[in-house]
């Protein structure tokens, strides 16, 4: 037997750079929803400019009413981009923007891309897409989400998003890859399958991704999560921004679980005590022993965060303790406020 030389695992990237080049090159169709991304949309809009390549990408802004002159920065740039639109999302929220993206220029393409305004991607993004895509046969692919932060609190709610402190042990918060999931922050998808779900659900303002990932699970597509690519992402940089995005995020997910009359995992479920005990702790104005259960839960939080401290010898490690805290309580109170919500509106 000769021996090539070349190592297996080049092979194999051979063997799979032969596979996509023998077919037709996908026809995508590349969406930013924003809002007020004045400082972010040229940049962006440029590095994805630049990974075209050989693909056929028309790119869509989908803008859901920026007064910071977000749209003026589209508008001159589509003299410079070829295959840049900008569409008016009078919604205003992401799943409207994704659905009228799809409606308006979806049809003759093969895949769906979504890119947040509100973080940063690498130079191979577009490309390791379609190739997981084409590779794996998968009608979905979707990746992990590298948080960075500037300044003290935005890095320490990086640091904590980062950890199971703060995202409960989420494969795509925890650096997964290379798996079948049941969900993931989108990133790719085949057309044909984001239409026959029905797309976004347009009442949900947070959580649509995991409510379409649940629809097309149970209508048997697949969901693959890539370990070849990734985003940055940028979490909010104030306390009040930050509890407003988790109370959301709760809200919407307790949408999700009683549309789909779904069971919460056991990472949802024990931050959903983190409400109801903080405020029993009202109680401890006449119950001393009502004050324990929170003070558990702030001294859990406080211990975890000296351990990432420790661990990661960086002193803005313990600080992540209080942004984890707020997105407890926010993510809680959210889901709360929506289940009673729902509750009064079928008694009405």
């Amino acid at each position: 037997m000769v021996e090539s030389g070349i190592p297996g695992s080049d092979i194999a990237n051979l063997q799979v750079q032969a596979q996509i080049q023998t077919q037709a090159s996908p026809r995508v169709l590349l969406v930013i929803p924003c809002l007020n991304e004045a400082k972010t949309i040229e940049p962006l809009l440029r590095k994805f400019d630049g990974q075209r390549g050989v693909t056929d990408m028309l790119i869509v802004v989908a803008d859901g009413g920026s007064r910071d002159g977000t749209p003026d920065i589209v508008r001159r740039m589509v003299g410079e981009i070829e295959g840049l639109v900008l569409l008016d999302n009078p919604k205003r929220i992401q799943s409207a923007a994704m659905n009228l993206a799809i409606k308006e220029f979806g049809d003759g393409r093969d895949y769906l891309i979504r890119i947040d305004a509100h973080g940063d991607y690498p130079d191979n993004y577009c490309q390791s897409l379609i190739e997981e895509a084409l590779v794996h046969q998968a009608d979905s692919v979707v990746v992990g989400m590298e948080t960075v932060g500037f300044g003290a609190f935005q890095q320490a709610a990086a640091i904590a998003q980062n950890s199971k402190l703060g995202n409960g042990g989420s494969k795509h918060r925890a650096g997964g890859g290379g798996e079948w999931v049941d969900h993931g922050h989108h990133a790719l998808m085949r057309i044909e399958a984001y239409r026959r779900v029905g797309g976004y659900d347009e009442t949900f303002s947070h959580n649509e991704d995991a409510e379409l990932d649940f629809r097309l699970r149970h209508a048997g597509y697949r969901i693959w999560m890539t370990g070849k690519t990734f985003m940055t992402y940028y979490p909010r940089s104030s306390a009040s921004a930050l509890f407003r995005q988790y109370l959301g995020y709760g809200r919407g997910r307790a949408k999700n679980l009683m549309k789909h009359r779904a069971i919460p995992k056991i990472r949802q479920a024990i931050p959903l005590a983190v409400a109801p005990v903080v405020a029993g702790a009202v109680l401890a104005l006449l119950y001393w022993w009502a004050a324990v259960p929170v003070a558990v839960w702030m001294i859990a939080c406080v211990a975890y965060g000296a351990y990432m401290a420790i661990g990661q010898r960086n002193s803005i490690a313990l600080l992540a303790t209080i942004p984890a805290m707020i997105m407890h309580l926010a993510w809680s109170a959210g889901f709360w406020m929506e289940l009673l919500r729902i509750r009064r509106k079928r008694t009405a």
